[in-house]
């Protein structure tokens, strides 16, 4: 008996077998070979650029890849890397593949304490230093018998360091191309710790590269020129996923910002084609539009249609948003307000929703059937799933970490029978978009006992472009009450004008409540929640225990005051 075989088929299986088995390192290689030429990285100095091509980036980090294998370290040794993003974060991360390491970035903004956490808990034998405000702080941090490695030209050189240049100058790039197995350990990827101690988040090759592809035609990998503006925590899975990975998945190139005060120049110069920002950053967005063009005079021009278009266009190219083809928003819940501000200037803002857990692909809003209050669709082969009795989301998909490293208890916790449980609460409809309601960790029993979701109350009120920041607290109060940081507007505002405000936000929302959650008073802290002073993470989420615990002493006496909006 004859056995006919059909070639376009068995083809098109070998395709997507070598396509699922392939590696961001193995697509690196292709584009090395194939673009060797096409500028691959964009460093900003000023108003000038160093650039690294695809050729240059491989040969430097061929060369690290010797210096490494010259250690004599385990194969598969965790290597860290604490710096802001810049050229030689990439740089360097593809070394560490190329040696057959793991990876293991960190926040640039850690303390000398939070720093030897994480090296301890991970064992990094070696730590790439880069792009730092205050290295001299964080140095003690270092464990003894780390070997530490200097990028060149972002601080000055520390001569108890190996330095970048040297590596470059003494060792001869590495011959062959190393294949790791899409089975191979990638990287760990630490959680910011809004509670505790940072997680290792355990993330394999072929995690990584399953989530691209499921969602290849979303992401828009097939635009004949992608180009990224890389600001975000690299270190941090969203910036690490549509950055770094979907740059290195389709040849593009990555454009930095220098500084803080170079951001707009630095954006604008780099027109990019895909461009994440946190909420945060689109409120800053909004309110440097508005201080050029008050709301009023935006609303008559957006009237009249042929000034409307070029108001558009005007804002866009000042954004530098005039090529960007997918613009998303992400870390945390985005007033839907804002979402259709920006939608009426023609920038349409897709949420996603994901965690360093799932790759931080979970859904995304499509532009064609938005549904606002949702964070969007499902992505291909992601399953979720809802806790019936508490609402928790469990999610299940090819990209699910392997686990937490050095965590046995909390990767029994948090993955059961293949369904990774996220601590997020939510509901799923039957168009499979997802809607996000709070977390279960920060659901509290009010002096009455009745369980309060404070960030349902949170969004609540973010449609108020005075407040900037907010946490919902109180769970020794009848009621809860609201801390605010107010924002740059709302600084600006006169005191009655920002009471009257709050007071008619506070108003218009409690109704909507259940009796038991309503806010009983809005209190305007004084001072910001930050990084430095330990209420936010890296990623700008609220440390919520660190900012309850902060206010504690005065929250009784502020519940008692008779005034319903109180200024400390």
């Amino acid at each position: 008996m004859e056995t006919t075989v059909n070639t376009k088929s068995a083809q098109h299986e070998l395709a997507q077998h070598e396509l699922a088995q392939a590696t961001l390192l193995d697509k690196f290689f292709e584009f090395e070979q194939t673009r060797p030429t096409k500028i691959f990285l964009r460093q900003p100095v000023g108003d000038s650029f160093i650039d690294f091509t695809y050729a240059e980036a491989g040969r430097q980090a061929r060369a690290v890849a010797t210096y490494l294998h010259s250690l004599g370290l385990a194969p598969g040794s965790n290597i860290g890397l604490v710096s802001k993003n810049c050229a030689h974060w990439i740089i360097a991360d593809l070394a560490i593949m190329m040696s057959g390491h793991v990876s293991v970035p960190f926040y640039a903004t850690l303390t000398h304490e939070q720093l030897n956490q994480v090296l301890s808990h991970s064992g990094c034998p070696v730590l790439f230093v880069g792009k730092l405000d205050d290295w001299r702080g964080m140095k003690p941090g270092v464990p003894a018998g780390v070997v530490s490695v200097q990028f060149p030209g972002y601080e000055a050189a520390d001569p108890d360091l190996v330095q970048w240049n040297t590596v470059q100058e003494e060792h001869e790039p590495m011959t062959g191309t190393f294949r790791p197995q899409p089975d191979d350990l990638f990287t760990i990827i630490y959680t910011s710790g809004t509670t505790g101690n940072p997680k290792g988040v355990m993330m394999p090759f072929r995690a990584m590269t399953t989530a691209l592809e499921a969602t290849r035609p979303i992401m828009k990998h097939d635009l004949p020129e992608t180009r990224f503006f890389s600001y975000l925590p690299l270190c941090h899975i969203a910036e690490r996923n549509l950055v770094e990975s979907t740059c290195l998945m389709t040849g593009g190139t990555i454009y930095f910002a220098e500084t803080l005060e170079s951001f707009g120049k630095n954006l604008a110069a780099a027109r990019p084609t895909h461009f994440l920002a946190v909420p945060r950053i689109w409120t800053k967005f909004q309110l440097g539009i508005l201080a050029k063009m008050p709301q009023k005079k935006m609303d008559l021009l957006l009237r009249i249609p042929i000034l409307s278009s070029l108001v558009k266009k005007k804002i866009r190219e000042g954004l530098g948003l005039n090529d960007a083809q997918l613009i998303l928003t992400g870390a945390a819940p985005m007033p839907a307000a804002l979402i259709r501000w920006f939608r009426r200037l023609g920038i349409i803002i897709q949420e996603a929703y994901g965690m360093s857990e799932n790759l931080g692909a979970v859904s995304m809003m499509p532009t064609d059937n938005i549904k606002d209050g949702t964070v969007g669709k499902l992505y291909p082969n992601m399953e979720v799933k809802t806790d019936p009795i508490t609402g928790e989301i469990a999610t299940r998909a090819p990209w699910n970490m392997t686990g937490y490293y050095r965590e046995p208890d909390l990767t029994a916790q948090t993955l059961r029978d293949g369904w990774l449980y996220t601590g997020d609460v939510g509901e799923l409809d039957n168009d499979n978009y997802l809607k996000i309601t709070g977390r279960v960790k920060e659901m509290y029993k009010t002096a009455k006992g009745e369980y309060v979701a404070p960030a349902q109350i949170e969004f609540g009120f973010s449609d108020n472009n005075l407040i900037e920041q907010i946490c919902v607290a109180g769970q020794e109060l009848p009621q809860p009450v609201a801390l605010v940081v107010l924002s740059d507007l709302g600084r600006s505002a006169d005191r009655d004008s920002v009471t009257q405000s709050l007071t008619a936000t506070m108003e218009g929302l409690n109704p909507k409540l259940h009796s038991y959650e309503r806010v009983k008073k809005v209190v305007v802290v004084r001072d910001a929640w930050t990084v430095d002073n330990n209420m936010l993470t890296p990623t700008m989420k609220t440390k919520r225990n660190v900012v309850e615990k902060h206010y504690a002493p005065f929250m009784e006496n502020w519940y008692e005051r008779p005034e319903t909006i109180v200024w400390e």
